[in-house]
This record gives structure tokens, C-alpha cells and sequence, in this order.
């Protein structure tokens, strides 16, 4: 179950747990930031959020140990769907406190968010 105490959290109508991009800017220090999109998206025009980890959706269930289960992980894909995915996962292997980006970094970069390339 998700612990709602780390950050103020919204759920998607399948139950994933969210948060908003404004948020996550002003806290970026005290999270995690998981990036599940490819190699080539995460380098690509969208750019990727500074200190994010890349582990690409397809690589998550043989991954997934390499990440910390004390610190909260905020994923992050182009549009909020498969990560999605990567959070209903991560809180099934355990994560407590995880949640999806709202959006994507579509949503990021449209809201003109800091990123990297």
C-alpha cells in the first residue's frame, strides 16, 4: 500500500498513485526519479529529469533490486503510461512509496520543467 505521508498524492482511475510535475521540481532531492523509457527517448528531444535513473520498462522485473526501497521513487515515461506500469509493478515487489509523473515528460516539457539531454 501506498504511504500517502511522503507526498501529495492522486490516483489515476486504475488506482496508480500520481503526482504532479510542480511537485515533484520543488522536492526533486527528496525522491528518486526513475526514468522506464528507452535509451533513445531518454537521450531523444524530450530530454530526461537531472540525477534520473534509466532502467527501461522491459528490463524492470530483472532490475528492479538495483533501486532503493527507502528512498520514494517518482516514474517517469513520454506520457504516463508505461510508467505506470513500472509503478503498479514496483508497488507489488514491494515499493511502498512510488508513484507515476502525471503525464509524462510530455507534461514536463510542456509546463517548460528543467530538463537534460
Amino acid at each position: 500500500m501506498t504511504n500517502p505521508d511522503w507526498a501529495p498524492l492522486s490516483y489515476s482511475p486504475a488506482g496508480v498513485p500520481e503526482i504532479d510535475p510542480a511537485w515533484l521540481e520543488s522536492n526533486r532531492e527528496a525522491v528518486q526519479v526513475l526514468d522506464v523509457r528507452e535509451l533513445p527517448e531518454f537521450n531523444g528531444p524530450l530530454g530526461h529529469i537531472t540525477g534520473s535513473i534509466l532502467i527501461p520498462l522491459g528490463a524492470l522485473p530483472d532490475r528492479f533490486a538495483e533501486l532503493p526501497h527507502e528512498k520514494p521513487t517518482v516514474v517517469v515515461c513520454r506520457s504516463g503510461v508505461r510508467s505506470a506500469q513500472a509503478a503498479a509493478f514496483l508497488r507489488s515487489a514491494g515499493f511502498e512509496k512510488v508513484a507515476n509523473l502525471s503525464g509524462g515528460m510530455m507534461r514536463w516539457r510542456t509546463e517548460g520543467r528543467p530538463v537534460e539531454y
